[in-house]
């Protein structure tokens, strides 16, 4: 009878160890505020942010479930991680590229944004050292359509700047940041003239699409056409020409361009060079 209790016992216990296991207990659920990733490259410079989004859930949250006038990690779980590839301009004052972490200060009014140097925090009681912020900024917040779960995301970006906005509940915080595109632009331009044609016209492109200036454009277009004729940079230079008003030499340029890429394997411009040609005819 005791060796039966034994048994039972051990049978007892086996099946205690069984179901109080990680595997068994901790079944995969949803989050209350799931982790999200967002990114965009803005010119040349990647910029990316890392948060938890936590849900109204019919709660007050602006004075309430996040107090106004104290420091929030902006997001659920962890304090919110951005990084920049590069270095940056965030709300009119500049940073260097790496990863930081994102607080805020909620008031009625105007937030206080900070950048904090220890990027990867919780972001809550001691773990946050005001010592280690590298800067804080003051942004105006505006009325926005109801959105239930806290979302960063960016808006009219160009290649020279962009609005990372966060939105949620009624609220929409607006934080503009500007990037140094045309300055690294030049500096990639400069670092990867190697002598050969295409290289000589995509930086003649550059200037002509972006930086419109060109007479830099004409001399990098000639370097190119000096080591090889193609109909590629034939139709950049007319481009050129047209845009500095020369359209007989322009005219000329992109005929001739026509007639080579006729015979090429890519000509993707054809449709533009075609309609240069009506056009341009009519201003000579």
């Amino acid at each position: 009878m005791f060796s039966v209790r034994l048994a039972c016992a051990a049978a007892f216990c086996g099946s205690v160890s069984l179901l109080s296991s990680p595997a068994m207990s901790q079944p995969e659920l949803p989050r209350p505020s799931p982790a999200a990733k967002v990114s965009q490259v803005i010119g040349l410079t990647e910029v990316s942010v890392e948060y938890s989004s936590p849900a109204v859930k019919n709660r007050k949250i602006w004075g309430g479930l996040v107090p106004y006038d104290q420091i929030w990690r902006t997001g659920a779980n962890q304090a919110t991680k951005i990084s920049f590839s590069k270095d940056v301009v965030f709300a009119g004052k500049p940073v260097p590229a790496g990863s930081y972490a994102l607080f805020t200060i909620p008031t009625k009014g105007a937030w206080t944004v900070v950048l904090n140097k220890k990027a990867d925090q919780a972001g809550t009681g001691r773990d946050y050292k005001a010592d280690l912020d590298l800067l804080r900024v003051q942004v105006q917040t505006k009325a926005a359509p109801f959105r239930e779960r806290m979302t960063f995301l960016f808006a009219d970006f160009t290649d020279d700047e962009v609005s990372l906005n966060l939105e949620w509940e009624r609220l929409r915080l607006s934080i503009p940041i500007q990037v140094h595109t045309a300055e690294q632009a030049l500096a990639n331009i400069a670092a990867s003239i190697d002598g050969t044609w295409r290289t000589y016209a995509f930086a003649a492109r550059y200037m002509l699409e972006t930086k419109k200036d060109y007479n830099t454009g004409l001399k990098y277009i000639d370097q190119s056409l000096a080591l090889k004729e193609d109909w590629l940079n034939l139709w950049i230079k007319a481009s050129l020409l047209a845009a500095k008003g020369n359209y007989k030499d322009a005219h000329a340029l992109a005929e001739k361009a026509y007639q080579l890429g006729q015979k090429a394997e890519f000509f993707f411009f054809e449709a533009d060079v075609k309609k240069a040609l009506s056009e341009w005819k009519k201003k000579l």
